[in-house]
């Protein structure tokens, strides 16, 4: 994480040099980073020492050794998919010193080491990744069939692909092969790339009619970077500059939630279900030794993972007063139905009342909609778990409500 952070820290304070090489091209030390080992040049007058150099032999040396990489993008108005894409090259050993040479002159592109959303060409053993001729219709799962997503690429998803792994590896220290690197990777095309992908190509999140519209997205606030349209000044490198900074600083903080909040809750919830028949032999039960842990994405992810044959249906943990929960697993991500709801004659009941129902010391309670419940403690609250799957399983009709 404290790898990371510096990156973050660069990204807000450093200033960005643009070096405006022609008409319609930039180049220049923009204000990403990918290695916070790099040091920084140092003012020999805040230092006490002498400034030390060069002859201009080794100089002349130096700049004849020294072949400094290109990264070649369209000029005029840009997009978030072609400034992230630069930004994630950015991060990589090889381009973390590239000039970003902003044109559409193919003799200034083929000088380019990489070209991004331009030039018509998809070609990735020459490191072309536009996709707006007729003949690209390519997405994750089309290059990768393995994995799931079928949304048409922009060059910010094409970048990813074939360079996110090593991206992530540089960013966060872990291996390439590494299990949780491979977990991260899947994450953030998911959550963050294929956004961008998908708004660069006019694909709609829905059909029909939006019930009411999103102005802040990524993709529209680096639009909005752009000079607007009766600007006296219609140049866009300044711009440019900013949309790079802004995508670079949004990519590493989600990058530094899923690795540092996100991918260890990942880790608690496979444990619990990997632990579930030690809780209950039903396997039906996982427990949580600590609350606050979002479970439920990674529980279905898990699930169909490690090939869970009966689906959980309960999770106990402990809430912030040292009391027991006792929640029912959700049929889905997005609704309210639940796999199995707790008994319906202890909804709504409270406290002694609701022991004395139920058989069971120390209930707290049991929400009016079935989905939780509450007792003293770790044993109570199992017992009512196991109560509510003996029901179930002599009374089908109990399942999910």
């Amino acid at each position: 994480m404290w790898h990371l952070r510096v990156i973050l820290l660069k990204l807000t304070t450093n200033k960005s040099l643009i070096n405006v090489s022609g008409p319609g091209s930039v180049s220049g030390l923009l204000s990403s980073r990918s290695n916070c080992r790099c040091s920084s040049s140092v003012d020999a007058s805040h230092t006490g020492t002498k400034p030390r150099y060069m002859s201009s032999e080794a100089k002349r040396l130096r700049s004849e050794n020294m072949t400094v990489k290109k990264i070649g993008t369209h000029n005029g108005t840009f997009h978030c998919d072609e400034v992230l894409a630069c930004f994630f090259l950015r991060q990589l050993p090889d381009y973390k010193d590239a000039e970003i040479i902003r044109s559409r002159d193919p003799a200034q592109l083929a000088q380019c080491d990489v070209v991004v959303d331009v030039g018509g060409e998809f070609d990735p053993k020459r490191h072309r990744y536009d996709h707006h001729q007729r003949t690209f219709s390519e997405t994750f799962h089309s290059l990768c069939p393995e994995k799931p997503w079928v949304t048409k690429l922009s060059s910010a998803g094409l970048v990813y692909l074939h360079f996110g792994r090593q991206l992530l590896a540089q960013l966060t220290q872990l291996k390439e092969d590494d299990r949780q690197l491979e977990v991260l990777y899947d994450k953030l095309y998911e959550n963050f790339v294929e956004e961008v992908d998908a708004v660069d190509n006019g694909i709609s999140q829905c059909d029909g009619e939006a019930r009411y519209t999103v102005s802040s997205t990524l993709s529209a606030r680096v639009s909005y970077l752009n000079p607007r349209w009766n600007s006296k000044s219609q140049d866009t490198e300044e711009g440019f500059r900013k949309a790079m900074k802004m995508v670079g600083e949004e990519f590493l903080d989600r990058l530094d939630y899923y690795q540092s909040s996100w991918l260890p809750a990942r880790v608690v919830v496979e444990d619990a279900v990997k632990e579930r028949h030690q809780v209950d032999p039903s396997g039906e039960v996982v427990l949580f030794s600590q609350g606050g842990c979002p479970w439920k994405e990674h529980l279905f992810a898990l699930e169909k993972e490690l090939q869970v044959e009966t689906p959980i249906k309960f999770v106990l943990y402990p809430d912030q007063n040292g009391q027991w929960r006792v929640q029912c697993v959700p049929a889905g991500l997005n609704t309210f139905q639940n796999r199995l709801s707790l008994l319906e004659e202890w909804r709504g009941i409270r406290d002694e009342a609701l022991s004395e129902l139920s058989g069971i010391k120390g209930c707290i309670f049991v929400h009016a909609a079935g989905f939780i419940g509450g007792n003293k403690t770790q044993e109570g609250a199992l017992e009512m778990a196991r109560r509510t799957l003996q029901a179930a399983a002599q009374s089908p009709a109990n399942g999910s409500s």
